[in-house]
């Protein structure tokens, strides 16, 4: 074992949190320390610098001797001298070099020699709420991908509140075949809708079936964020942001609502810039197919923001008027990634062309083939050769030919 550990063993902070895969006779345990957790470790506020730290623990279990190939968790990962460097106080600072033994002593190695437990850190680029970490140990001509969604909730996510089990308390899920599944999500309502019902908003153009797990550890993977709820701090945060052009991630989504009730789940795949994001809302169907839940949802993407009346903020984003673009990146960031098991289109309303596009709740125009895209997310990566069409529906034409000119076409 790494003589680090003594500072490097998980407390009752985070040993809830730790994730363990075991691939060929070696085992991998990962978490994402919180800032505090952090600060706690290395003496210092690593958020500061804008570093965040992956715990990791591996017993190699197997007969060779194995690496840790940590350019693959992240690129970007920070050596422990480097991240030192950045706490020195002066240009000659007689601490830099306790700092960075202090650092060294919680790095995790590298070699990892047969029979024999090891347990340390990694460095890298801060984010908020988690993020999907790949770890992979390589030896002897084996290499080994140990996936894992770690999250670091700070009582303001949506996630940390979410209870599949409690939204139909009571009730007994649908168990539904393929086929059924198919009819249920023809007749589902087009649209989402204000609190109370009486006006449309966003197409509801997408459906993803998989265990609550597996589904946000897939969009993890695929680069889409957890956000926040909305409440007095994340709003405040908001506008701040998009006062000042500054980015925030894990921004608050606002509330639509189907089967009742506002999104159970939110995702957004933001830019560097608060005014521009892939965003998503999920709602937990009542009903199952294959022994699996279903999520319905809507997905978009938000091109600027706007003042409104119509939002509790008096702000809101303004969205791409071509939704199928939305659609279509879900779809290829999942392939992309190995993580859709089948995938097929059903019908959700008539199209809304370019010259009469239909309008969401705070008045921003879109235009859509009408087409709902449903994916079966896999347990473990697909090859996109081997993914089914479940040939259930096609889409129309390409999202930027359905909104392209005769000219253009021509």
């Amino acid at each position: 074992m790494t003589g680090a550990l003594l500072a490097g063993k998980p407390n009752a902070g985070f040993a809830d949190r730790i994730q363990t895969k075991t691939l060929d006779r070696v085992t991998v345990s990962a978490c994402l320390l919180q800032d505090e957790e952090a600060r706690q470790r290395y003496g210092v506020n690593l958020a500061k610098k804008g570093l965040q730290a992956v715990w990791l623990k591996v017993v190699n279990n197997s007969p060779d001797e194995n690496w840790l190939l940590t350019a693959h968790l992240d690129p970007d990962y920070f050596t422990a001298d480097e991240a030192a460097y950045l706490f020195r106080h002066h240009w000659f600072d007689k601490a830099l070099g306790a700092t960075q033994q202090h650092f060294r002593d919680l790095a995790m190695r590298s070699r990892l020699e047969a029979g024999r437990t090891y347990e340390g850190h990694v460095l890298i680029p801060r984010t908020e709420g988690g993020r999907f970490v790949e770890v992979t140990i390589n030896g002897n001509g084996h290499v080994r991908h140990f996936g894992f969604p770690l999250r670091t909730p700070d009582g303001h996510f949506d996630f940390e509140k979410m209870n599949p089990s409690a939204i139909y308390s009571g009730q007994t899920a649908a168990k539904l075949s393929l086929d059924q599944l198919r009819t249920r999500l023809e007749k589902l309502p087009p649209n989402v809708t204000n609190a109370d019902g009486s006006a449309a908003g966003d197409p509801l153009n997408i459906v993803l079936v998989g265990e609550p797990s597996r589904m946000m550890a897939a969009l993890s993977e695929c680069g889409w964020s957890f956000t926040h709820r909305i409440d007095s701090l994340t709003v405040r945060r908001m506008i701040g942001a998009a006062i000042y052009g500054k980015p925030y991630l894990t921004a608050p989504v606002s509330s639509l609502y189907l089967f009742g009730r506002p999104q159970d789940l939110a995702f957004q795949r933001a830019r560097a810039n608060l005014s521009q994001r892939n965003h998503m809302r999920l709602w937990l169907a009542p009903y199952t197919v294959e022994g699996r839940p279903v999520w319905v949802g809507q997905v978009s993407r938000d091109v600027g923001i706007k003042l409104t009346r119509k939002s509790p903020t008096f702000t809101t984003h303004v969205i791409d008027p071509m939704v199928d673009e939305a659609r279509q990146f879900l779809l290829e960031s999942l392939l992309f990634r190995f993580r859709i098991e089948r995938f097929g289109f059903v019908r959700a309303s008539e199209p809304s062309l370019p010259g009469s596009p239909r309008v969401n709740l705070t008045g921003d125009p879109y235009i859509t083939d009408g087409m709902r895209l449903i994916v079966f997310i896999a347990p473990d990566p697909v090859k996109a050769e081997n993914v089914r069409n479940l040939g259930w529906g096609k889409p129309g034409k390409g999202p930027i030919e359905f909104g392209q000119s005769g000219e253009a076409g021509r």
